[in-house]
């Protein structure tokens, strides 16, 4: 790996670990810094935690035929193709997951998160279970910007913003479009809050919306079930997710379109 002729690099700090990312050719790496997490710092040392590699395959075809376009993470290659976009994202989801699971004095779990009258709404879920349509539907409806990929909770179980633009599919199969916060006419939240509603649910096409309360151990289940690094530091993540579940309120439910349900939603936090 070492001997293929790398041209530039990059290191940064996100979350107390240090992470580097070198690449073949210098001009990809401006474009690099759109796909870091959010909060990002350049780093000093060139000592890295995890190390990256991406090796942009050259597209005029020096063979009359184009080039992979590579990405490894130390030795071991993760994504090749054509479509150096689709690289670009595959190494964007890598470094986050990286972030998530090994962040210092964080607890990292996958949810969407938006602020309203001083709480946050979490809604923990996995790609594809509709948390960024329900983000950014409650942003039309006023809601603050806080994340739609992790919710990022300090040890008294306050969260974070993460404000990586939204993520969404316009049609099902195709890849997301990106959304700054903004473009939906919300703000983006810039202090921590407490968690005052975790809201359970999945897109389901045409299921109605009958929200059952959860218990504190039933929401500390599922937002267990979303935590990244549940099983690397469980003692940690439990202490976390307890102090979340002990003052918010949790709701269950299906759900069809997601303006259907956001004034239910909104109105479950008081001022």
């Amino acid at each position: 790996m070492d001997r293929l002729g790398w041209a530039a690099g990059l290191s940064f700090v996100s979350f107390g670990l240090h992470i580097g990312i070198r690449a073949n050719q210098p001009s990809i790496m401006p474009a690099l810094t759109d796909y870091l997490p959010p909060g990002w710092k350049p780093a000093e040392s060139s000592v890295v935690d995890s190390l990256y590699s991406l090796r942009v395959g050259d597209e005029a075809g020096r063979q009359r035929a184009r080039q992979y376009h590579l990405l490894y993470i130390g030795g071991e290659r993760v994504a090749r193709s054509l479509d150096l976009e689709e690289v670009l994202f595959t190494l964007e989801t890598y470094v986050q997951l990286t972030v998530a699971a090994q962040a210092q004095h964080r607890v990292f779990v996958h949810a969407g998160v938006v602020g309203w009258r001083g709480q946050a709404i979490v809604i923990p879920g996995r790609s594809n279970s509709g948390k960024s349509t329900l983000v950014a539907a409650l942003l039309r409806a006023g809601a603050t910007y806080y994340s739609d990929e992790y919710a990022v909770l300090d040890a008294r179980g306050r969260v974070y913003p993460y404000p990586r633009p939204l993520a969404l599919s316009e049609s099902p199969g195709e890849p997301p479009t990106r959304w700054p916060a903004k473009a939906l006419g919300s703000r983006t939240g810039v202090k921590p809050l407490p968690v005052g509603l975790v809201v359970v649910s999945k897109y389901q096409p045409g299921a109605r919306w009958r929200p059952r309360a959860l218990s504190p151990g039933q929401a500390l289940l599922a937002l267990l079930d979303n935590a990244v690094p549940a099983r690397l530091q469980p003692e940690r993540v439990l202490s976390t997710l307890g102090q979340v579940v002990t003052r918010a309120s949790a709701l269950k439910s299906g759900r069809g379109e997601a303006e259907q349900i956001v004034e239910c939603l909104l109105g479950r936090l008081i001022a």
